[in-house]
């Protein structure tokens, strides 16, 4: 049986096995790379999963970019609708860019409005939302550190002027003589009617001036308006955010006045300051002097988003 014991001897399982290592190897040279690795089963699809849902879910770092901002935008939208329906104006913010309310309200703040038939107190002028500064002090009517409310008007119903925001003084009929029946002494002098293009008053309507202007509108104050119809008025104040208004004003410098023209401020007289005037699309912080608290929070979150957008205003 020497012969059965003669040929090749039997293959070597090491051989085999060496054999698959090198034919792998080989493939992996020849396609230039390791192998790839085996597809993520729970990795979001379009095709698996719907548009809808890979948008919402996806980790691509392009689509995260984009589903930020929308988030943001949307955000935004939601805030500033909320403050809609709350003012029932839009834009319900305004900043402010000249000095006539101050110390009251700054140049560059920025003013949560709402419409002038909204949140009136008890003493308002019949027909109207607004309690002048005369009938607050009796009721007892507080904004923004004096008596009355503060309202936002187009000087003489023009809509070519930007609109002024100071405070209601006093209401007045028409032919009233109210230089002698209802105006302050220390403001007036010695002024009689007859020195007054506004007296007797033309028509019925309120007396305005700004808190740091040494007389009246009508009279020699910084808006140049006769007396103020009340369909004249397009909001009051009731909220400030000091500052957050510069980003308004800064917007409107960078795009020389295209978001909201600028009307020249009236002309100074006896020092008194321009009017306040107003930047509008868009409240005050908790320090803030004669403010309703309950919006101070919501107007503040929607001012970071929406201050941009304000309206400008003359005080």
């Amino acid at each position: 049986m020497s012969g059965s014991s003669s040929g090749s001897p039997p293959d070597d399982p090491g051989d085999d096995e060496g054999g698959r290592q090198d034919s792998s190897a080989g493939a992996s040279r020849a396609s230039g790379g390791p192998p790839r690795s085996a597809p993520d089963p729970d990795a979001v699809t379009i095709e698996d999963d719907g548009v809808v849902r890979w948008f919402l879910e996806t980790d691509d770092e392009s689509v995260m970019m984009v589903r930020d901002v929308l988030s943001s935008v949307a955000i935004v939208a939601v805030v500033g609708l909320l403050l809609f329906g709350i003012s029932g104006i839009w834009p319900p913010l305004v900043a402010v860019e000249s000095g006539s309310m101050e110390p009251h309200m700054e140049r560059g703040d920025l003013i949560f409005i709402a419409e002038e038939g909204r949140f009136a107190g008890d003493a308002a002028v019949q027909g109207t939302g607004i309690v002048t500064l005369e009938e607050g002090k009796e009721a007892g009517h507080k904004k923004f550190g004096k008596a009355g409310d503060v309202i936002v008007f187009k000087p003489g119903g023009s809509e070519r002027k930007t609109p002024v925001i100071h405070r209601a003084r006093f209401w007045v009929e028409e032919d009233e003589n109210w230089i002698q029946t209802k105006a302050s002494e220390e403001l007036v002098g010695d002024v009689s009617c007859n020195d007054v293009r506004t007296c007797p008053a033309p028509h019925a309507g309120f007396i305005t001036k700004g808190d740091h202007n040494p007389s009246y509108d009508q009279l020699s104050g910084g808006a140049d308006t006769t007396v103020v119809k009340p369909e004249w008025i397009t909001g009051k104040a009731m909220v400030r955010i000091p500052w957050l208004g510069h980003v308004r004003l800064t917007f409107d410098k960078l795009l020389g006045g295209m978001i909201v023209p600028t009307a020249p401020s009236s002309p100074p007289l006896q020092g008194a300051a321009p009017a306040t005037t107003a930047v509008t699309p868009t409240p005050s912080g908790p320090s803030s002097s004669g403010l309703d608290g309950e919006f101070a929070g919501m107007a503040a979150v929607a001012g970071v988003g929406t201050a941009a957008a304000a309206t400008r205003y003359r005080r």
